[in-house]
């Protein structure tokens, strides 16, 4: 690589670990620990985390291909330390964890349902989450595997069985909607997407997935196919890549890219430092038990749980549209957990 080319990316990835926590120097020392970090997602998220100055601990679990993972990562030069853990490992991955991320599980394929996804995926998570409850109870996570809207009431059932369900600190990380808004808006009205905010509600899921353009700011009209397009789109960004892969493989780069940008909001809020972000959560807002909205992260991590906001027309048709089959996948999460 010229000295230029060298240049440059070193200055790339100093201001990605500047974006990612500016205020390291108030933090405490912090672990998180990534479940499922041999996979897809899961490499690209265990770089990112180590280049978030607010980790000083990093510890990264998967069955099998972790400790290759961990030594890689272990090499670049930024305070967090880093130990890999396989099988019968999980309990040390876990212990005094602070913040656990889980993207565990196999990815969607072509031609998979969230249904297919499901009957793979519920059990993995019920599992891992229950070892969260044994030897991390009080951490916070952020669940990445799929379907979102079955495994994070699987989550919250799997933990009230324990005894110690914490409904503010089970989040459904649903960012990568948010990003991928915030990217479609922005090209299509020729913006400065770092400028640009847009807010997602509903669930993680196709049509449960509804972007608020109406609220996005800059504010910029869309006429009626635009909004339609782009909500289309955000809602099938997922099929999208898998299309685009060939069916060799899904969103792994940009999910883990959004998973670390919500990752370092829950450090922030657990150093004292609320932010504000959309997540799947327990909510009020709606019928659904379960739901995304903007909230308040801080230091016991979701402080407020945001209304919807004013919606237009399309939103509130939207909205009402996606409400059966959201309740409907929040309800199979929980008879699963309630007979497994």
């Amino acid at each position: 690589m010229s000295g230029p080319a060298r240049s440059a990316l070193q200055q790339l990835a100093v201001q990605f670990q500047r974006q990612m926590a500016s205020a390291a120097a108030a933090s405490q020392a912090r672990k998180v620990a990534i479940l499922g970090a041999a996979g897809g997602i899961g490499q690209p998220l265990s770089l990112l985390m180590k280049m978030n100055q607010q980790v000083t601990s990093l510890s990264l679990y998967d069955i099998g291909g972790t400790p290759g993972v961990a030594a890689d990562v272990s090499h670049v030069n930024t305070k967090a330390q880093v130990k890999g853990y396989e099988k019968d490992n999980l309990a040390d991955a876990l212990r005094g964890a602070d913040l656990v991320i889980i993207p565990a599980g196999v990815p969607r394929k072509p031609g998979m349902t969230r249904d297919d996804l499901f009957k793979i995926n519920a059990g993995i998570v019920r599992d891992l989450i229950a070892a969260c409850g044994k030897h991390c109870p009080g951490a916070v996570l952020n669940i990445i595997s799929n379907p979102v809207n079955s495994t994070v009431p699987i989550a919250a059932e799997t933990l009230k069985k324990m005894g110690v369900y914490d409904k503010r600190k089970v989040l459904g990380v649903t960012t990568l909607d948010v990003v991928r808004a915030k990217t479609f808006y922005a090209e299509k009205k020729g913006l400065d997407v770092a400028s640009v905010d847009v807010p997602v509600i509903g669930g993680h899921a196709g049509i449960t997935i509804l972007p608020l353009f109406s609220q996005a700011t800059p504010k910029v009209a869309l006429g009626a196919e635009e909004l339609d397009a782009l909500t289309k789109r955000t809602q099938d960004g997922g099929t999208e890549v898998v299309q685009a892969k060939a069916g060799k493989g899904s969103a792994t780069l940009s999910m883990a890219y959004a998973a670390a940008l919500f990752a370092d909001s829950c450090l922030r809020g657990l150093n004292g430092q609320p932010t504000t972000e959309c997540t799947y959560v327990e909510s009020t807002v709606t019928d659904a038990p379960f739901f995304a909205t903007k909230v308040k992260l801080s230091t016991e991590g979701v402080e407020k749980v945001h209304g919807l906001g004013d919606l237009s027309d399309y939103e509130k048709a939207g909205l009402k549209a996606m409400m059966p089959e959201l309740i409907a996948q929040i309800q199979k999460g929980i008879d699963f957990a309630k007979s497994s």
